[in-house]
């Protein structure tokens, strides 16, 4: 067939351009996402199912020895479904009160008023300081022997002896005439992520609530109404849908929180999360797949709890 008859090249359509032009754009950030993000996934699951050491690593091919062992153990060992508790509380406690502070943050700076700039800056502070900043002031501030809390605590507060809040996994508290066993260190663990992660919280609401409109409590103030009533009946409905969204964010990162309790309290009295025991199967007892498996596990309970999280929005009417 000679060039003169040839038939002539189909021109693509100006969609076909435009897809082509989008995937040539996609592209680079596919790869990008592959590489670090589902290769490493991929290869932790793997490793789930290998009976690997530490010591082993480089030497052991990808698909050798594939067995559930790793499973078995993580699933049997008592030390996991404490672990697992404790991570519960740990991620409901933080999550509470870490949204709690926010949203008392946003409304206080709500209206205006003398040096609310400054004030706003200074909520975010928390947030952006270096974790282990933050930390070493804590431990500092906690401290039995020379700390500020336990100072302030024995001089003005009553104490008859100071509290080692990262230290004692349990204190009596004598509540009704009845000894209460009370988390110290773990209640103090909670308490620093919702000081620590209250500034998140606080920019998502307090972008909510400039976004709305006045007139609605400005009505209902005309009709008498009192500022909680108007709290709970107008402004928290708008504000559900960014709790919400808030809950699971904040939840997911809790849940696999490792620096913060790693560095206040090293998993030890009562605060040892799940994260951290996965860390002490990689790096004390050398184990990298019952580490993976456990990994595997605490990702499968996570889903499952978002799951049941998003369940139940949608049967209440919320769109996340």
């Amino acid at each position: 067939m000679t060039a003169a008859t040839a038939p002539p090249r189909r021109r693509r359509t100006l969609a076909q351009r435009d897809a082509r032009t989008g995937l040539a754009l996609v592209a680079p950030t596919l790869v990008i996402v592959l590489a670090v993000v589902v290769v490493p996934l991929v290869w932790s699951v793997l490793i789930a199912f290998q009976r690997l050491k530490l010591i082993n690593v480089g030497r052991q091919g990808i698909f050798e020895d594939l067995s559930v062992d790793n499973f078995a153990r993580v699933l049997t060992s008592p030390s996991l479904w404490s672990s697992l508790g404790i991570t519960l509380g740990y991620t409901a406690g933080s999550v509470v009160l870490s949204i709690g502070l926010g949203l008392l943050a946003a409304m206080v700076v709500r209206r205006p008023f003398r040096g609310r700039t400054l004030v706003r800056a200074s909520l975010l502070l928390p947030y952006v300081a270096p974790v282990v900043a933050v930390t070493f002031v804590w431990r500092t501030m906690l401290n039995p022997e020379f700390g500020a809390i336990n100072e302030i605590g024995q001089n003005l507060l009553g104490w008859t002896e100071p509290i080692p809040f990262l230290s004692q996994a349990r204190s009596m508290v004598d509540f009704l005439g009845a000894e209460i066993p009370v988390p110290t260190a773990l209640l103090t663990a909670i308490v620093f992520e919702g000081w620590r992660y209250l500034p998140f919280a606080f920019l998502f609401l307090m972008a909510r609530l400039e976004a709305m409109s006045t007139e609605p409590e400005e009505a209902a103030y005309v009709d008498g109404a009192t500022p909680l009533q108007s709290f709970r009946h107008i402004i928290l409905p708008q504000l559900l849908p960014v709790i919400a969204l808030l809950a699971v964010l904040r939840t997911i990162w809790t849940f696999n929180e490792f620096d913060d309790i790693f560095l206040l309290t090293g998993g030890a009295a009562g605060t040892g999360v799940a994260s951290v025991r996965v860390y002490e199967l990689l790096t004390v007892q050398r184990n990298v797949g019952a580490a993976a498996a456990q990994s595997v596990v605490l990702a499968l309970v996570l889903v499952l709890l978002l799951t049941v999280y998003v369940l139940l929005m949608r049967r209440r009417g919320e769109r996340l």
